[in-house]
Parts: C-alpha cells; structure tokens; sequence
C-alpha cells in the first residue's frame, strides 16, 4: 500500500506513523523546509498536546455528533498511550491541561520525528502540492514545481488558515474543490479582538484578571475569566480568545458584538458602591486620581476618570454619590464594541472548513472520493484553547492513517 500524506502539521504527522506502523509505504509531504513548524507554536512554545477534560461543549462545528464519534475512536487517554509510547510523560496544569514533562513543544515535535525515521516514512520538505487527481488506480500528486507522484491512498493534512507564517494559508481548500468537496465559510478563531475606544493606548500593557463576556443584542453568548491584556488595538488573553470565535463571527457578518469586561470581578456592583463609599470617605483629603490608587491599575484610572467626566482633582470625600455609582458600575460592567480581530496571521486556528457530512466519521475517508481521507484543522471542526485542537489534530491523524492503510 502506497500512500501520500500532504501537509507535516500534527495530523498529518500522526497519520505517516499510524500508516507506516499498519505496513504502509509512507511519504509525507511539506511545503516547508521542516515539518512541524505550527506545532512548536503551540501552548506558548509548551505543546499543551491534550486535555483532561475532553468534552463535546469544547468542540465546534457544523455536525457535532461527527466530532463526537471521530474523537471516540482515539480519545484522550489513547493520545496519552501513543506519546507515552514515543517517549512523551504528561504533565498536568490547570484547566486539565496537559503538557510533555519537558514543557518544550520541541520535544512533541523530536519524539514524532523520530518515530518516523524509525518506521521508515520518507519526508519530502520544500513540496508544495498544486494539484490532486483521481485515477483508477489511485492519485497523481503534482507539485507546484511540476514534479508528479502517484500513490494508491491519499491523506490530506494542510491545516487551515490560522498562521500562514506555518503554511496553513488554505491550500487545501484548493485541492479538494475540483474533486467537489464543499468548503463551510471560514473565519479566524483563538485571537485577538479590536475594540472602539479612543484611550486604548493610554492603557496599553494593562492587565488585570478579570471577566470578559460577548454580547450580541443583549443577549449574553459566552464568556470566561482569566488574565486579560489591554492593547492600543483592544484586548487580548485567553479568555478572550476564548470568546473569539463567536465574536469574530458576528463581526464578519456584519453585526456589532459586545464584550463587557468586569475588572472587579469578586465584587457585586451594590459591594464596590458600597466599598468604594467607605474608602473615599477614609481618603477624603486625597483627590478621586490618588484615592484609586491601589485599588485598581494606576495607568487605568485616569482613562477611567476623563472617560466618565469626572474631574481627577475634585477630593474623595467631595465626589457625588451618583459618580462613585457610576465608578461602580464600570468596574463591574464595562462595555466595549468590537470592531475587528488580528486576523489570521494571528489566529491559533479556523472556525469553518470542509463539509464534514461528506466525510466518514469513523474513518475520515471522502464520502465523494475512495482512497482520499481529510484530517485536522482543514475540516469544519474546531476547538477552544486548552489542548482541543491538537487532541482532535492527533484524533483525525489516527484514524485517517489506520484506515488508509488497512
């Protein structure tokens, strides 16, 4: 058995080492000069390669019940055999994440790599392919160079659209077109939100741990807690990416999504009214700029302040019962518009991609073309930050090589 993979991301690479393990003969294809390069981006150079908690609520798509019965057949505690088995010890942090006990992203990519030479799967880097056909017999793979492979299985692997830096910059979508897969509208997810506020560069660098939640017709659709971080374009920090892709959806299409930010966040609004009461009645003799201080970013208050029309000298214990409720009320429920995301260049993975009602769940193969199986992030499935992606990049590879090869 003869088979081509394109694309050396997680998938990808996962598949040649199931294919080649079941008695495949394996060439792996990349356009790259190395393979692997998305995957050392990940969990900040740390490769959280799964989680403890894998769910369905933390996976989207258009047809969940395929991602539920594609990550069934090789789930989470089968990802931590197989990169046991290369040499991978899990390391568990917060949230369930899971880590290589290296914390080293290099060494998820050393470990895959060496299982590879070792099972005999040949590598062809600098391999741009432009064209896939189907034949009788099989496929003819042609590079952009003009150079053609012939192979009896095919596994397409190129990634999405997320970090074109990587090579994911939708190739794939080109390729499956013409043998007529459809492709589901693909936009950024995992990344950073532009906001419309005119001091956002006065409190660049500001971060404070807080809430985030995305609001569209006021209706509440997501939100999450953690670290968040204000830039001069808007904000960014996992929660926020957390709530990207639906945020970033409603923009494309054409709405005004909100994201109401809580920067005191253990605190009811009546509890901050009442604290903040209490504190400028003891800082009375300080002015309203120096009484905040310590109690929320000093770079904040001043923003704060001009953007409520609060005169920054008037003394605490002189400010109107009406301004610390209205202090109050920012602190707990501060409203942002949306105004746009980083892009892809910045985006960890896409929302959207192939039709996944013509791929076989149980064994990735086109439901269009025998012989062709789709896996990874190219496919209309993607997940939140915590280890989802990669788990279902190691899920989709798994089963795409086994049932390629058998």
């Amino acid at each position: 058995m003869n088979i081509i993979v394109i694309g050396g991301g997680a998938s990808g690479m996962m598949a040649a080492i199931v294919a080649a393990k079941n008695g495949a003969e394996v060439t792996l294809m990349e356009r790259n000069d190395r393979v692997g390069k998305k995957l050392l981006a990940t969990g900040n150079g740390r490769c959280n390669y799964t989680n403890e908690n894998i769910n369905l609520s933390f996976f989207h798509g258009e047809d969940i019940e395929f991602i539920k019965t594609a990550l069934d057949g090789f789930n989470r505690d089968r990802t931590i055999e197989f990169f046991e088995s290369i040499g991978i010890t899990p390391a568990m942090e917060d949230g369930g994440k899971i880590y290589p006990n290296s914390f080293q992203a290099s060494s998820v990519l050393d470990c895959l790599r060496y299982e590879m030479h070792r099972l005999g799967v040949a590598i062809r880097a600098n391999s741009f392919v432009g064209e896939i056909r189907k034949n009788k017999d099989g496929f003819i793979v042609i590079l952009k160079s003009g150079e053609r492979f012939i192979c009896d299985k095919l596994i397409l692997s190129t990634g999405g659209m997320a970090m074109p830096v990587s090579g994911s910059d939708g190739n794939g979508y080109n390729l499956v077109k013409p043998l007529g897969h459809k492709i589901n509208k693909t936009t950024p997810a995992l990344v950073q939100l532009k906001l419309k506020w005119d001091k956002l560069k006065q409190i660049n660098g500001v971060k404070v741990v807080g809430e985030i939640t995305l609001i569209h017709k006021e209706k509440e659709i997501k939100s999450d807690y953690g670290d968040l971080l204000f830039t001069d374009y808007g904000i960014s920090g996992p929660p926020v990416l957390q709530i990207s892709r639906e945020a970033v959806r409603l923009f494309e299409n054409g709405d005004s999504p909100i994201v109401r930010i809580t920067i005191i966040s253990n605190r009811s609004k009546d509890e901050v009214y009442g604290y903040l009461l209490k504190r400028f009645n003891t800082l009375s003799y300080k002015s309203v700029e120096d009484a905040l201080v310590g109690f929320i970013n000093k770079k904040m208050i001043l923003p704060i302040l001009k953007e409520l029309d609060i005169n920054k000298e008037i003394l605490a214990g002189n400010l109107e019962k009406r301004d610390v409720k209205r202090l109050a009320e920012l602190f707990v429920k501060w409203d942002f518009q949306v105004i746009g995301h980083k892009g892809w260049g910045q985006a960890q993975t896409t929302a959207g991609g192939i039709l996944t009602k013509d791929i076989d769940p149980l064994t990735l193969e086109s439901k269009l073309i025998k012989g062709l199986y789709i896996t990874g992030e190219i496919l209309d499935v993607d997940g939140d930050c915590g280890g989802y992606n990669l788990q279902w990049a190691w899920s989709s590879g798994y089963l795409a090589g086994y049932n390629a090869s058998c």
